[in-house]
């Protein structure tokens, strides 16, 4: 290939190299985008009905995956209470969203225990839980993490966990991520852009 054709050639592969990184970054998103570096919703867990499910069985929705557990003092009620605001802040449009609050202390979150936990909050979370392997591959898949401290003396522990909030749309994907600094509007502002696209 000549020098000049091989000049043109190298542009035209860099252009085209540049508008795959951009794809679907032409929206105008104040949370951080993932799209592109973190894998589809994808899980075989117990939702907070005692029946099985899986990542797959939320296709259609708009997801937003959160870890944590039901004795957590004040990280997790303020997470679920500030979703719970943000759909509500969305209107009509909120209900082809889905809160999913995956477990992180599968010894005391039962699915009975964390159905009445979620609901207190909102109608649309759905709580899901599963063996520590397949949560721990879970928490993995997304690089969360979390670790369950030594035990008071009346038996009680608590389990320290990461607390980002990842958004997929209705396809799967995983497009954002919220973590505890991002504002209510932030959040309303592209889980309506989510859902207004169907992107």
């Amino acid at each position: 290939m000549k020098p000049l054709r091989l000049g043109r050639f190298l542009l035209l592969l860099a252009a085209l190299l540049l508008a795959a990184c951009h794809r679907g970054d032409d929206l105008p998103w104040r949370l951080t985008n993932i799209s592109g570096h973190m894998p589809d919703l994808g899980f075989q867990l117990t939702d907070d009905h005692g029946k099985p499910v899986t990542g797959e069985d939320y296709r259609g929705k708009v997801v937003l995956l959160y870890f944590g557990y039901t004795h957590c003092p004040d990280v997790c009620p303020l997470t679920l209470a500030n979703l719970h605001a943000v759909l509500q802040r969305v209107g009509a449009k909120a209900d082809d969203a889905r809160i999913l609050f995956v477990s992180v202390d599968p010894a005391r979150d039962t699915p009975r225990i964390m159905h009445a936990y979620v609901n207190a909050f909102d109608k649309r979370a759905v709580g899901l839980t599963g063996t520590p392997r397949e949560l721990e591959a879970l928490a993995k898949r997304y690089r969360s993490a979390f670790t369950r401290e030594p035990s008071a003396a009346d038996g009680q522990y608590e389990v320290s966990h990461s607390s980002a909030i990842y958004l997929f749309d209705r396809q799967g994907q995983a497009r954002l991520l919220a973590t505890p600094a991002a504002s209510q509007d932030d959040l309303v502002h592209d889980l309506y852009l989510l859902l207004e696209t169907g992107k």
